[in-house]
């Protein structure tokens, strides 16, 4: 069974930077895609970044391209979301995902994840 535990988040003042990681555990994840989405309270779930476990592709959400970089850790099964130049729009419950076999065609859709970690708060101020 496949789980994602999630660390990181918290606080953090306009223009600072907060990391996030991902420890994923219970398959081989060389065909996986592993990345983040998010959601603010009375908005859709956004899909912030993808990392593909094989080759290390990687796409970001276009609100937070140029300020965000994901990172994978093969050996250890952990990815990691660095966020800087912060906004107070980027506020939100930031949840960890994998999924087997993604393609570019349904990475943005949130049901082509099956799995999710248990998320984790990301409070910006101005």
């Amino acid at each position: 069974q496949v789980q994602l535990v999630e660390s990181g988040g918290g606080l953090a003042q306009s223009g600072d930077s907060l990391r996030l990681s991902c420890a994923a555990s219970g398959d081989d994840f060389s065909r996986y895609a592993m990345g983040w989405f998010r959601q603010a309270p009375g908005k859709e779930r956004e899909f912030v970044a993808v990392i593909w476990w094989n080759n290390g592709a990687m796409t970001f959400g276009d609100s937070v391209k140029g300020r965000f970089s994901i990172f994978r850790d093969k050996a250890k099964n952990t990815a990691a979301l660095q966020m800087t130049s912060l906004k107070p729009e980027d506020t939100a419950v930031y949840s960890c995902v994998a999924a087997k076999d993604l393609t570019i065609m349904n990475m943005r859709n949130p049901a082509s994840y099956a799995h999710w970690g248990q998320g984790t708060q990301v409070t910006v101020s101005s």
